[in-house]
């Protein structure tokens, strides 16, 4: 019996595995990561189901315009959110196929606000009757006081206003007239006057002759929904340092959209009160702008032309971008020889209605046989030196004019020049545009450009001698989509010509592998 009351060992071990507590040991042991597993897999497998579900009900049909939400958002039902998800898109994303496209930028959507002197609208006037198309355009004379038969309007012009008293606010500047307040005001009368379908208020003065084709082209290049103040500077750098390199010159021209023009003229008058000091309008327009917090948007083509004397060098060398405006006429002599200022503008719109992105264009190859060099400025003038010169040389303007500074000459320019050489052998032969029209066999423009003859002194370079040569024939298609591309010269090719006495160059966009490459 004794051996009955003493337990067997495997015994025990057993009843002890299947009491409840070892059942919780072994059990969290044995079945806890099975279970986790189980769950995972089944965690994932929903959500995946779930994921896929969502992506099927919510995918849009292909469509060939890329990003197109229309359909999508218009089905959606409205909520408190839908109105920012539209505006948000509306900006990021192109037009849907039912949305109008929007118009280009045209004449139509362009106000001239023109500043004009009384005492001299007898003579500048003339400047603005060449360049300015009462059919197409929209523009605004403001003068300082009232002219003769200003009540029998001209059909050639635009309508003729007188801006408002500005003797309330003050002028300090000894140096300048008060005159800067009332056409630094110009834009903002413009505004007030309630003209429909504005996009950009251009200012200009009274002796701004504009190619206003080449200024379309610039400002369709920017949003004028957003605030834009558009121009150049001086081509002196004195003046520039004096005034600002961040100003628009206003009779070179500049562009505000309307945006800006709505903002400005909520705070002008405020802001010219602030600046009694100042010399004149332009620097007053900036100091205003300024405070706006909008920059320049610098656009080369917009001339101020502070200088002296011929323009020959800075138009037979214009840079890589559209001729928008040409100033100070009254002071430079006329871009034609042997002609008033007003006939050598007049003569200008020749090539202008022919190809006006084109116009004043430098291209600049090479007379290989005879050694020349030959820059073309389309619709105005032909050289050819004697000799190889880099195009390096070549694109920088001679100086055939003076700073308006006259005791900082060649010094103070605000981009680089190369001096008019003394050697005799250097000195170009010149041809200016003398014809010009369009072969519609060819499809291609033709210009003739004749010899200026001016005294060349005798040179002992043995070379052939362009003094034999009267005139030059330039043959190039018109390309009004010139600007719609990167910048580049149009490259040109000497030709040969059947004609004595004459030379044909013809000019286009440089081909495959074609460059104006020197060869010594």
């Amino acid at each position: 019996m004794k051996v009955n009351t003493q337990k067997d060992p495997e015994k025990i071990i057993w009843d002890h595995m299947r009491s409840p507590s070892s059942n919780l040991i072994s059990g969290s042991q044995t079945r806890t990561l099975p279970k986790l597993m189980v769950w995972l897999i089944l965690f994932v497998s929903v959500t995946y189901v779930v994921y896929t579900l969502k992506l099927v009900s919510t995918s849009r049909a292909c469509n060939n315009e890329p990003f197109t939400t229309n359909r999508h958002l218009s089905s959606t039902p409205s909520n408190n959110s839908l109105p920012l998800v539209r505006n948000h898109t509306s900006l990021a994303i192109p037009r849907g196929e039912n949305q109008e496209p929007r118009l280009e930028t045209g004449f139509q959507h362009i106000v001239f606000g023109i500043a004009a002197s009384a005492k001299l609208w007898e003579q500048r006037q003339n400047y603005i009757k060449i360049w300015y198309k009462p059919q197409e355009m929209r523009g605004i004379v403001w003068l300082d006081d009232k002219v003769k038969n200003q009540e029998r309007e001209d059909s050639n012009l635009p309508p003729i206003k007188i801006s408002s008293d500005t003797s309330r606010f003050s002028y300090t500047n000894k140096q300048g007239h008060r005159s800067a307040i009332r056409i630094s005001r110009i834009v903002s009368e413009t505004l007030r006057l309630g003209l429909k379908n504005v996009r950009w208020f251009v200012m200009g003065d009274d002796d701004t002759f504009f190619i206003a084709e080449n200024l379309v082209r610039i400002l369709r290049k920017y949003d004028h929904n957003q605030y834009y103040y558009i121009g150049s500077l001086s081509e002196s750098h004195l003046q520039n340092i004096f005034f600002s390199y961040g100003m628009a010159y206003g009779g070179g021209g500049f562009a505000i959209s309307y945006p800006l023009a709505k903002a400005l003229v909520k705070m002008q008058d405020r802001c010219i009160q602030r600046y009694p000091g100042l010399y004149g309008s332009d620097d007053r327009m900036q100091a205003c702008m300024a405070e706006l917090g909008v920059p320049l948007t610098k656009e080369v083509g917009f001339h101020q032309y502070d200088v002296y004397g011929n323009l020959f060098g800075l138009l037979a060398s214009h840079p890589v971008t559209p001729l928008v405006s040409l100033h100070h006429l009254d002071v430079v002599e006329p871009i034609f020889p042997n002609a008033t200022r007003v006939q050598a503008l007049q003569w200008l719109k020749v090539p202008m209605k022919l190809d006006s992105a084109g116009l004043m264009q430098q291209s600049i190859c090479y007379d290989k046989s005879k050694r020349w060099t030959v820059s073309v400025s389309w619709g105005f003038a032909v050289q050819i030196f004697r000799g190889v010169f880099s195009p390096r040389e070549i694109e920088m303007p001679s100086r055939t004019f003076l700073n308006w500074y006259r005791k900082a000459d060649y010094t103070a320019y605000a981009f680089n020049t190369r001096p008019v050489s003394r050697n005799p052998c250097q000195k170009p032969f010149v041809f200016y545009l003398s014809k010009a029209k369009f072969d519609s066999s060819l499809n291609t423009t033709v210009s003739e450009y004749a010899r200026h003859h001016v005294p060349h002194p005798a040179c002992r370079w043995k070379m052939p001698d362009p003094d034999k040569i009267e005139t030059i024939v330039v043959h190039k298609k018109p390309d009004p989509h010139l600007w719609d591309r990167s910048p580049r010269r149009n490259c040109c090719r000497v030709m040969s010509s059947k004609k004595k006495g004459s030379v044909m160059v013809n000019v286009g966009v440089c081909r495959d592998g074609e460059i104006s490459e020197v060869q010594v």
